[in-house]
């Protein structure tokens, strides 16, 4: 059995999936992008920005669908350029390290090109 999530927090999905979708006591929320959901546009800045608002938009899933960060258990981190891995790290640490929390498992890989033209998109996994 699987649940849909949704949200005004995050971006809509313009497409053939959900934003999230709960099952079996796990939160899957699908791969973000730092589009503001408030304004459906694209944030200005570098990594730094744009790592910022996809940690925001995947706070928005996780709090609809009942859970947080530090229930956060996998994450998959997809780079347009891995030379903006250090500055991705310093603000992904200050939502999923720190003050005790276990950091979740992660993967992070290099693509050709992400959607929008994103620099950074982010997929997390979460226990409920």
């Amino acid at each position: 059995m699987k649940e849909q999530i949704r949200t005004d927090r995050a971006p809509q999905a313009i497409g053939p999936y959900s934003q999230a979708v709960k099952s079996s006591g796990l939160l899957f929320g699908s791969g973000q992008i730092p589009i503001d959901p408030a304004t459906g546009t694209f944030v200005a800045g570098g990594i730094a920005e744009q790592t910022e608002q996809v940690m925001k938009n995947i706070s928005g899933l996780l709090s609809a669908g009942g859970t947080s960060f530090d229930k956060v258990i996998k994450t998959t981190v997809f780079l347009k350029d891995m030379g903006d891995f250090a500055r991705m790290n310093e603000v992904y640490a200050r939502y999923m390290a720190g003050d005790g929390k276990v950091a979740p498992a992660r993967s992070t890989v290099a693509v050709a090109e992400l959607p929008k033209g994103a620099l950074v998109e982010i997929e997390v996994i979460a226990l409920l």
